[in-house]
């Protein structure tokens, strides 16, 4: 069959924006109803198998359009019709095959009778003969289900006002849960809050992302590479504690631990690099004007500095930390910068026990220096014989033990020497902006605690010098 099998409607497959539904099958219990639904209504009830099982019927006899499978809806079953004041034509095309059908199933002896035919005047007169039964769907029903289509159909514009306006407060909703979300993607567009977090601008957090590459792995799926590094760097520069950075990124505190004590070893070895004694040729082509009248032979300037610590349980280690200046267990580091004001030494942490003197002499500084260099310190580095040693030479502020005052000539080179030494304070407060140098530091953490140092430095050489080239 090419087109529509309900009588009276001439549409076909090619017809354009229609489509053909079977005849639903009797399988199941609820297919047999609906079947006999749909046969009822298009007035097929004698039909066969075969002829059922390749009858269509058009979309245009759907009150919507297409056929539905809810029971409740009007268009469970069609209901459109052209002849609805007009009964069958019995003695359709589709109608004789039925009966052709049915007379070569009959027994041979049968089959040679004669089957008498209906006059054209019979066939007018029930073409257009209409039986009260034979009308598909009453006005009335038709009326209601007309009715309740209009409502339907305002109801669906309504919903679909509501739902599109639901659907953009859904997107409004996601756009602003994502602002919300703490990340580098909601930081790196504000300048100011990049700097205030990291201490860094958006082209030196790129940079280290790329050096980092490789050396460093994601710990936790849900966050990026950048969100790692921003961790690291919050931790380093504001001294959060996990507790305050889990719950900013939605981590538990066993994933910023694991973040920090796998990210903060691997930044130390890429970033050490950057912590370089430099050549004397270098330190004279930068040498700043403020040291080239006095101290032009000036190749380092020096000072300790001591980062707070727990109180260790083991009394060997509280002992060895105490610290008689700070009076608390300290960790005690040598740092050394250029004239030019960039850290060209750190070393390894030493506890607050130890003397400037000592950790001077041990921690590898006096091998780096050159015969006629100049150190640049404080009083309590009582290091110049050990310099001797090395052809180097130490400058200190002069003493007053064991004279009623300095000659002017020594209070006018200690003022100087203090007007140039002054640079490692200022840098030692520079690299101390990193407030987790500030902070005690749990006990749990001393042993990454000069992979922290070493990366504070670094990323203050980064920065601008404190000293005015």
């Amino acid at each position: 069959m090419s087109g529509c099998c309900v009588y009276g409607c001439t549409n076909r497959y090619s017809t354009g924006g229609l489509k053909f539904y079977r005849i639903p099958t009797g399988s199941r219990p609820f297919q047999s109803n609906r079947r006999r639904l749909w046969l009822q209504a298009i007035k097929r009830v004698d039909w066969n198998e075969d002829i059922i099982k390749n009858a269509r019927v058009c979309s245009a006899h759907f009150i919507s359009g297409e056929a539905s499978l809810d029971s409740s809806s009007p268009d469970f079953v069609p209901s459109v019709f052209m002849y609805t004041k007009q009964s069958q034509n019995p003695d359709s095309k589709m109608d004789r095959y039925h009966r052709k059908r049915r007379r070569d199933d009959r027994p041979d002896t049968a089959a040679n009778q004669p089957v008498p035919s209906e006059s054209p005047e019979q066939e007018c007169s029930m073409d257009h003969c209409p039986a009260e039964e034979d009308i598909p769907v009453p006005k009335r029903a038709y009326d209601d289900l007309n009715l309740r289509y209009s409502q339907l159909q305002e109801d669906y514009v309504n919903l679909r006002q509501e739902f599109d306006t639901l659907r953009e407060e859904n997107v409004k909703l996601k756009e602003e849960l994502q602002k919300s979300t703490f990340s580098y993607t909601t930081v790196k567009c504000n300048i100011g809050q990049l700097i205030f977090l990291t201490g860094l601008t958006s082209v030196v957090f790129e940079w280290l992302i790329t050096k980092l590459m490789g050396s460093v792995e994601r710990i936790h799926n849900k966050l990026t590479v950048e969100d790692h590094l921003l961790i690291i760097l919050m931790k380093l520069r504001l001294g959060l504690c996990n507790s305050d950075l889990a719950y900013r990124f939605q981590v538990s505190k066993t994933t910023i631990s694991n973040i920090l004590r796998s990210w903060v070893p691997a930044m130390a070895l890429v970033l050490k690099p950057l912590i370089k004694w430099p050549s004397k040729g270098a330190v004279l082509k930068n040498m700043p004007k403020i040291f080239k009248r006095n101290f032009k032979r000036c190749r380092c300037i020096i000072d300790c500095t001591e980062i707070f610590i727990a109180r260790p349980s083991n009394l060997t280690s509280r002992a060895q930390t105490w610290s008689n200046y700070k009076h608390n267990n300290t960790i005690k580091y040598l740092i050394g910068i250029t004239p030019a004001g960039a850290i060209s030494f750190l070393s390894p942490g030493w506890g607050g026990r130890v003397s400037d003197k000592q950790i001077t002499k041990e921690s590898g500084f006096l091998k780096l220096l050159e015969p006629r260099d100049e150190v640049l310190a404080d009083r309590g580095f009582l290091i110049r014989d050990e310099l001797a040693a090395y052809g180097a030479t130490l400058r200190i502020p002069h003493f007053t033990k064991g004279k009623k005052q300095l000659s002017a000539q020594e209070v006018d080179t200690s003022r100087q020497l203090s007007r140039v030494r002054i640079h490692v304070e200022r840098v030692i407060g520079r690299w101390k902006n990193f407030k987790i140098l500030q902070t005690v530091i749990p006990v749990s953490q001393v042993n990454i605690l000069d992979d922290v140092v070493i990366v504070c430095g670094a990323l203050t050489n980064l920065c601008k010098s404190v000293v005015l080239k």
